[in-house]
């Protein structure tokens, strides 16, 4: 880290979260912070809110959930190596998120996507399929 990010004793939310790597843009950050998807220490929080090293975050991503204690402030953003030294995630999070994953893994295994269209014969059955649930 330079010696800009070693000075720095708060940083903004929505800022925060960009620079550590956890949403592409800025705007992506503030728009999962007004819908309460980020929160600090179980509390919803506002884009401009200030992160101080040791704040707990709860951060809500699609179908995945980070716990992170804050370690490092950064206002930049860098490469993903320096973003990860920014946040420890805890091991209770990292599990939970490996077993969502795995279930929907186990999820979708059942169902293989066609590789190829239809041919005239398998849309005529489909078709007919159809028409048995319409009666």
């Amino acid at each position: 880290m330079s010696d800009d990010q070693d000075t720095l004793q708060a940083v903004r939310l929505d800022l925060w979260l960009w620079a550590a790597r956890f949403f592409k843009t800025r705007s992506l950050a503030k728009q999962a912070i007004e819908t309460g998807r980020i929160e600090i220490g179980g509390q919803r929080a506002k884009p401009a809110r200030a992160v101080r090293p040791g704040d707990a975050l709860r951060i809500v991503r699609g179908e995945e959930t980070f716990e992170v204690e804050v370690r490092g402030l950064s206002d930049t953003r860098g490469p993903a190596s320096i973003a990860q030294t920014l946040y420890v995630e805890s091991e209770s999070s990292k599990l939970a998120r490996e077993q969502a994953r795995a279930l929907r893994v186990a999820e979708r295994t059942g169902y293989r996507a066609p590789e190829t269209k239809p041919d005239k014969r398998a849309r005529r059955l489909i078709r007919a399929l159809g028409d048995i649930d319409a009666t």
